[in-house]
């Protein structure tokens, strides 16, 4: 489920002699909950944008009848999402603070457009979900934040947005938060932050508002600068996929082979002994590079061309991992699938599956249940999955699958189905377990 938010990594450069932090969050919200009015004032007070955005943006709001800069024409760039006021694609916004780099995944709010936020929501670190504090929680706000809950993703924000329309009301945002806080004790959500904003206004966005001097919390861009993530990457089982084979056809490096890809877990250092799967030849690590520089270390999300002291067969789609602390080839896979299409998905239904950088096909042996991410209520008597749609799914590969779980590793316990006669992104799944 990996997007093109990757150039943005490759391209942090250093400030001040020190590689910059990365924070990839995805935001979520109903409509007019002021989404995109947010992401404006993100980029507007972090100096994003340039000056004729800005001055194209007044022009518009003027135009408009507004008496103030409608910051949601900054993100809202396709032209039906102007027109209807909404979000509808995955939108992916960059911005720099002096602490950290930011990838923001615009993801649309409306219910049919569920899987554009399963995407975008795939590979954050962080899930904002903004309320409008004169409606309150929504069962849009429920969905998303169970949404966020199935991706694990590991950080979650509720901003309680428009707290200029119930004047900076208190008993306003406490009762949002201790009935947001009742229903995040039946989800999986490992950090919950709280935070009542106005967008429009600037108000505990980026600096702490005066008009809320009951709120004793930090501003939203101190959280996202501050938030900790590098401790929820698996630092301690390796697990490389093996992209693509290095062998430049150079006489300066006739000698040279590689394996390039993107590290998925633990952390790798030349000399340590790895397993190739599914061969399970051995091999120690010669060396790592990185933009033809050689590395001591390298670690997730890193992506790094390894060396390995002997010539064993590897090739794409293969994984290189420690000896004592592989992943189990699976071929029958339980997993979490939401659903792509408007044909829907029904048992024995044949579909091409793509798992880290390894290809293959899949059979469809059973639908368990349908699941409600409104109620989460389990509909077991379900006998496909429409659009949309999240469901338990049991497969069956026709070739092993390097996995481990999607709540141990969301690289290597995800995937995506594919229709192998359209070549079109069908489903994306998140596995629970396989043998």
């Amino acid at each position: 489920m990996a997007t093109n938010e990757n150039t943005a990594l490759s391209a942090a450069k250093t400030q001040g002699g020190q590689k910059m932090d990365m924070l990839r969050f995805a935001t979520a919200g109903s409509v007019d909950d002021g989404k995109s009015t947010l992401i404006g004032r993100l980029l507007l007070d972090s100096k994003a944008i340039f000056e004729d955005q800005l001055a194209a943006v007044e022009q518009s709001s003027q135009s408009k009848g507004f008496d103030y800069t409608d910051l949601s024409l900054l993100t809202d760039g396709l032209r039906s999402e102007r027109e209807q006021g909404i979000t509808i694609d995955v939108a992916y916004r960059y911005f720099a603070t002096p602490k950290r780099k930011f990838i923001i995944a615009d993801t649309p709010g409306h219910v049919q457009y569920t899987r554009n936020m399963v995407t975008g929501a795939s590979t954050a670190d962080l899930g904002l979900v903004l309320v409008d504090a004169r409606q309150g929680l929504t069962e849009q706000s429920r969905r998303h934040a169970v949404i966020l809950s199935l991706l694990r993703v590991p950080h979650l924000v509720l901003a309680v947005n428009k707290m200029d329309l119930v004047d900076y009301d208190q008993a306003t945002y406490d009762k949002i938060h201790a009935e947001f806080t009742s229903f995040a004790t039946k989800l999986a959500i490992p950090d919950l932050e709280i935070i009542p904003i106005s967008a429009l206004k600037g108000d505990n966005v980026v600096v702490r508002s005066e008009n809320m001097p009951w709120y004793e919390g930090q501003s939203l861009i101190h959280h996202l600068e501050n938030v900790h993530v590098a401790s929820d990457r698996d630092l301690v089982d390796t697990r490389f996929p093996v992209q693509y084979v290095v062998r430049p056809k150079s006489d300066d490096f006739h000698d040279y082979r590689g394996y390039a890809g993107m590290v998925a877990g633990g952390v790798l250092k030349p000399g340590d002994e790895v397993m190739a799967l599914p061969s399970g030849l051995t091999s120690k690590i010669a060396g790592i590079d990185l933009h033809e520089k050689e590395i001591a270390e390298a670690f997730p999300p890193m992506s790094v061309t390894v060396r390995l002291e002997d010539d064993i067969d590897v090739s794409r789609g293969d994984m290189l991992c420690r000896p004592a602390n592989a992943p189990k080839p699976s071929q029958d896979i339980d997993a979490m699938v939401c659903w792509m299409t408007n044909e829907p998905l029904r048992p024995r239904q044949k579909l091409a599956i793509k798992h880290t950088t390894r290809s293959g096909r899949a059979l469809v042996k059973d639908i368990q249940y349908r699941l409600d991410v409104n109620t989460l209520h389990r509909d077991q008597e379900t006998k496909e999955l429409g659009l949309n749609e999240i469901g338990r799914v049991q497969l069956r590969t026709t070739v092993p699958l390097l996995c481990d779980p999607y709540s141990k590793n969301r690289t290597t316990g995800s995937f995506i189905l594919i229709d192998e006669a359209t070549g079109t992104t069908v489903g994306a799944g998140m596995i629970n377990s396989g043998t």
